[in-house]
């Protein structure tokens, strides 16, 4: 007898959460394994942030907010939003949730119907093709190349267009490319949804920081789309606040009103205490950023200095984000003691056994020959890894 819904059928475990969960197992057994599957900074949260989370329970600012945020938190929003971005909300415009997977999940729950279709740049981030099978949605996918920065096209994306088609959604920084488009991309891709009223846009900016090539720009700004546009952001990546679980996201007031009543029913109110901390971040000079950034971009030439020396392994320059996501068909048909490897999942398998190294195949994110490796670790940390894969790598014949 069937006890469980259909719904889980068409779910997948987020392949990132299941590495880092094997690497976990694997470290409890005492074996050393180098984790790089997950996109978590290995900063510390600011201590202004911490400090304003501190004040807040000393405080017992420890009751219900607002299903959307406190006030003085959404206006704060609103402010970081026409001071970094140039977009312009009012505090009904904005809806604070749970991390911004709940942010993006809220606005698909509340935009598809069963059948519509959602189109996805590929590579995309993990969780964008779950959450649209879970509001019964049809994914489109728009496949991006390494020979163009893993960037659609204006063109690509007028010839995904159909009559069905209500959504659709993309990163810039992106995960797990790392790639990031200009404002004239933007301005070419907007004035294909020009011409389709009925399409909204999804904009993840939560990489928006994280941005090696100088000024983020937001599709929201683009003034022919930006009633459609929905702009999703967070603390976890820039503010190296992952475990805070702090999202926000800035649209018309008719998608804001939907996506509290969605958040009413299904959370409430994220923690009143992490809601202070974010107050507090918003709010700070974004500089306070760039010591990460620089970090970052430092690991990033470091890692693509070491992935020059591993035979067959092709990668493009990420502009921005934490994230390489290098081209791994060289290997494919090669074996190891008669084992082949056919594809990128049994690539990421043995380089977990036999490296100690966790990554994540790149069918997780829509792009089946490819691999992410994430280097939000230590430079010390990342040349080992990269030391380990090679000589793995080496024993593929």
């Amino acid at each position: 007898m069937q006890t469980l819904s259909s719904r889980l059928g068409r779910l997948s475990e987020s392949q990132t959460i299941a590495m880092a969960r094997l690497s976990r197992e694997l470290k409890a057994k005492g074996i050393d394994v180098i984790n790089l599957s997950l996109g978590e900074p290995d900063f510390p949260t600011p201590t202004p942030i911490k400090e304003a989370a501190k004040k807040a329970i000393d405080e017992d600012f420890s009751h219900y907010t607002h299903v959307s945020g406190y006030l003085e938190l959404r206006q704060a929003i609103a402010q970081k939003f026409k001071r970094d971005n140039n977009l312009h909300f009012d505090a009904d415009q904005i809806v604070v949730s749970t991390g911004a997977k709940q942010s993006i999940a809220n606005v698909v729950l509340s935009i598809i119907n069963a059948g519509d279709e959602v189109i996805l740049p590929a590579p995309y981030w993990v969780s964008y093709l779950d959450i649209v099978k879970l509001a019964n949605g049809k994914a489109v996918f728009v496949n991006a190349e390494i020979e163009n920065d893993f960037k659609v096209t204006a063109n690509q994306l007028e010839k995904a267009i159909t009559p069905q088609s209500k959504l659709m959604i993309f990163s810039s920084p992106c995960n797990p490319t790392g790639s990031v488009y200009t404002q004239k991309e933007l301005e070419e891709i907007a004035e294909v949804f020009a011409a389709h009223p009925n399409i909204y846009i999804i904009a993840d900016e939560i990489y928006e920081h994280i941005n090696f090539i100088g000024e983020h720009h937001s599709m929201g700004t683009i003034s022919s789309i930006k009633d459609r546009v929905i702009t999703v952001n967070g603390l976890s990546k820039a503010f190296a606040m992952t475990g805070w679980r702090v999202g926000y996201m800035g649209a018309s007031k008719e998608i804001a009103k939907a996506c509290d009543k969605i958040q009413g029913q299904v959370t409430s109110g994220t923690c009143s205490i992490a809601q202070k901390a974010a107050y507090t971040a918003v709010l700070l000079d974004p500089s306070i950023t760039y010591s990460m950034r620089d970090t970052f971009k430092k690991r990033r030439d470091r890692v693509l200095s070491l992935m020059k020396d591993i035979p067959g392994m092709k990668t493009n320059i990420p502009d921005g984000a934490f994230y390489i996501f290098p081209d791994i068909t060289y290997y494919l048909g090669k074996s190891y003691e008669g084992k082949p490897i056919k594809n990128a999942t049994d690539l990421c398998f043995y380089l977990l056994d036999k490296a100690r190294v966790a990554l994540v195949p790149g069918a997780a994110f829509g792009s089946d020959n490819y691999l992410r490796l994430s280097y939000s670790a230590s430079e010390e940390v990342l040349v080992e890894a990269l030391k380990r894969m090679k000589e793995a790598l080496a024993q593929l014949k």
